[in-house]
């Protein structure tokens, strides 16, 4: 059996550390300022320094996919290696990273017709992406052969959620999300939106008036979808700018201390390609089965 090197687009959101420490492959997305330089996600900016800029200024980044070049130079050593390919995208109803890694896919296949090179599309983001990488790496350590993996795979993709709100609509505004009343309404009103991200879509739940209740909002739909068969899942806080950290952490512990098994580290940052359309205010909590349950 050929050995697999497990990569995913950098839209997963996995801590830098966390990436050196399991070895995954990361195929950076890319953003722009001026729409002229652009710079790698994870690699040349950081989240923190990011979600600085946004804040001090009022320029909306864009971002860009990986190229099939992209794909291409993480790929390609590790097929001269005599290793096999398991590549995880950003959901294809967001971008067109998947379609990217298939083309570098058909592409080196010609070169390298005795491997295998699998391109799977996660229909997750952030950190419902996140947890799915998570898994697919424990199930490698595990000794999950690539077949087994793609099976698994299949049947835990459907199983995320991440319930999240933020405290400004105007990003969600800028990036085609929502409507232009709909943000004033929400600035005037102190209104907090609760959206939920499944399926690879996202979805307005409802709408509550303060952060506090926004908070307890998320909190208490987590603990009502999965909360009798938490030994089932596990779970990850999210956050967006470096001060809403410490608000994640804890709500991490209170779940931690009501038998939720949350993953260390329990917190992980939205990256700069779903950040630059939820904005620095986003916190959310995502979940998922583990694979052994399903």
């Amino acid at each position: 059996m050929r050995p697999y090197q497990v990569i995913s687009d950098s839209s997963c959101d996995i801590a830098p550390e966390y990436i050196e420490k399991t070895g995954l492959g990361i195929v950076p997305f890319f953003v722009s300022f001026d729409g002229q330089k652009y710079y790698k996600e994870v690699y040349e900016l950081s989240p923190d320094n990011f979600y600085d800029k946004i804040n001090e200024t009022s320029i909306f980044p864009k971002t860009s996919q990986p190229t099939i070049q992209d794909y291409m130079d993480v790929f390609e050593p590790n097929l001269k290696e005599g290793k096999d390919i398991l590549c995880l995208c950003l959901t294809s109803n967001f971008s067109g990273s998947f379609q990217s890694a298939v083309n570098a896919k058909n592409i080196l296949s010609e070169s390298y017709p005795e491997a295998r090179i699998e391109v799977l599309d996660s229909r997750n983001v952030t950190g419902s992406q996140c947890l799915l990488v998570w898994e697919v790496l424990r199930m490698r350590d595990e000794g999950y052969t690539l077949d087994q993996q793609l099976e698994k795979f299949e049947a835990i993709k459907g199983t995320t959620k991440i319930n999240f709100t933020v405290d400004s609509l105007e990003h969600l505004q800028k990036g085609g999300r929502i409507g232009k009343a709909a943000a004033l309404a929400g600035t005037i009103l102190n209104i907090k939106p609760i959206i939920i991200a499944q399926h690879g879509e996202l979805f307005p739940e409802s709408k509550v008036r303060g952060h506090k209740k926004a908070i307890r909002t998320i909190m208490d739909m987590t603990r009502n979808e999965i909360g009798n068969q938490k030994e089932q899942y596990r779970l990850i806080l999210l956050y967006a700018e470096k001060e809403r950290k410490e608000i994640a952490a804890e709500l991490a512990e209170e779940l931690m201390q009501e038998g939720f098994d949350v993953i260390t580290p329990a917190v992980t940052q939205v990256g700069i390609t779903i950040g630059t359309h939820a904005g620095p205010t986003a916190i959310g909590i995502c979940y998922i089965k583990k694979h052994e349950c399903v």
